[in-house]
């Protein structure tokens, strides 16, 4: 289910926490009924945003990208999570060719890539790794900052099927985003690929994901008997707009003054002095690029020059013309006075583990994926996560990841329904 793991938070449990943790039995069978009847991509991240009285998602992954900032000790489980998935989706898998992003400079992200090759060789796999890039003509050795080396080597397309040199895989797994397109290399192959193409940024928009986490967390909170925006983030969107050709701001500051509105309603409703924000950003893309904090319509009006450029673009230079308007989420978690946000790492249905993004230089109302973050491994909660004769029954401590576990888990289903379509 969800491992016993250390958070930022201490003292008595806040009530959101401890009425997902008094339906825990409920929230189990239920998932197990939703496992059943969905495709789950193979693994995510999730960044979640905890307020006290709130707690949830505001963006989800499908191209995790981050293996590397897990504790050590969370190794086991992704094993045995990816030994779950593979059986499910390609048991008769042996190879597996792992296609990662292009950027071989950034030394900390082809850490990530080796990690995710560990756990696959771990979970009984051979592995190998292919790049798209178009100039590697043969295996090339990257060093890592960790002392190990990673090899990438060029793919080779024969037929309906992908390869590289003696190397005929059975399942294709992308940790490429896909935000430039779908090169021709990788269209209707034969094998498995993992995530599908479908849940590249150049198909997927996170508008639909929350769309469909909106109907997820509806059916959820039901079960709870809970208001469904104690863990569901209010969002609109904006698809006319140029930033550059300063064009649209009409429409985006429309839907920022009606999601402010939702929010300020909410807030009275549940007694909240602070003042709301929203974050808009691209509706497709990630790595932090294309965001901004909003408190008032007006805001987004005239924007100068350096805003207007920083908005305009996102990752591989793609022009943004759709953005998200969601309603922003404090966080009141911190790590040494900085401000930080779990995020939780699953693969198959199966929490793995979680960091926290820490920056020194953000606010509690800012976006911290941005240059400056650190990241913060979380730990198995010591003594009783595994209680042995030295832990008294009394001494158990509640799990407080749970709850983060729980929401996780729903945008991972969100995710699910997304790629299916419904």
């Amino acid at each position: 289910m969800v491992p016993h793991l250390t958070t930022a938070l201490n003292g008595p449990l806040l009530d959101l926490e401890q009425r997902i943790l008094s339906a825990q039995p409920v929230i189990e069978h239920w998932f197990r009924s939703q496992w059943q009847e969905r495709t789950i991509p193979f693994y995510a991240s999730v960044d979640l945003r905890n307020c006290g009285f709130k707690l949830a998602p505001v963006d989800t992954n499908l191209f995790p990208g981050g293996f590397n900032n897990l504790n050590p000790d969370f190794l086991p489980l992704c094993v045995q999570a990816a030994q779950s998935a593979i059986e499910k989706i390609c048991p008769e898998a042996r190879g597996v060719l792992l296609i990662p992003e292009n950027h071989t400079r950034n030394l900390h992200y082809l850490e990530n890539v080796a990690q995710i090759a560990l756990i696959l060789k771990q979970a009984g796999l051979m592995v190998r790794v292919g790049s798209l890039l178009p100039d590697i003509a043969g295996p090339v050795a990257l060093g890592l900052p960790g002392g190990g080396t990673l090899t990438l080597e060029p793919l080779q397309r024969m037929g309906n099927r992908l390869k590289l040199e003696n190397f005929d895989p059975c399942v294709v797994l992308l940790n490429n985003d896909l935000s430039a397109g779908v090169p021709d290399i990788l269209q209707n192959l034969e094998q498995t690929v993992l995530p599908p193409l479908a849940a590249g940024w150049a198909t997927r928009r996170k508008s639909h994901h929350f769309g469909a986490y909106d109907h997820i967390a509806t059916e959820f909170s039901a079960l709870l008997g809970i208001d469904p925006w104690l863990i569901n983030p209010c969002f609109a969107t904006c698809g006319e707009i140029d930033f550059l050709a300063r064009t649209g701001e009409e429409c985006l500051a429309v839907q920022v003054d009606a999601i402010l509105g939702k929010m300020r309603a909410k807030y009275a409703e549940y007694g909240v002095k602070d003042a709301p924000f929203v974050i808009v950003k691209a509706d497709a893309g990630t790595y932090g690029m294309g965001v901004m904090t909003v408190k008032d319509a007006a805001e987004v009006r005239g924007l100068n020059r350096k805003q207007r450029n920083k908005m305009a673009v996102g990752k591989e230079g793609v022009r943004v013309h759709e953005v998200l308007v969601q309603e922003g989420v404090y966080t009141f978690e911190s790590i040494r006075d900085a401000v930080a946000e779990p995020v939780v790492y699953m693969v198959d249905h199966f929490v793995v583990g979680g960091f926290y993004r820490v920056h020194t230089e953000r606010g509690v109302d800012e976006n911290l994926n941005a240059p400056g973050m650190r990241f913060v491994p979380q730990a198995f909660e010591s003594c009783c996560a595994f209680p042995s004769r030295d832990c008294a029954p009394g001494d158990i401590m509640p799990n407080r990841f749970y709850a983060y576990g729980v929401v996780a888990r729903l945008a991972l289903l969100a995710a699910a329904a997304e790629l299916e379509g419904r």
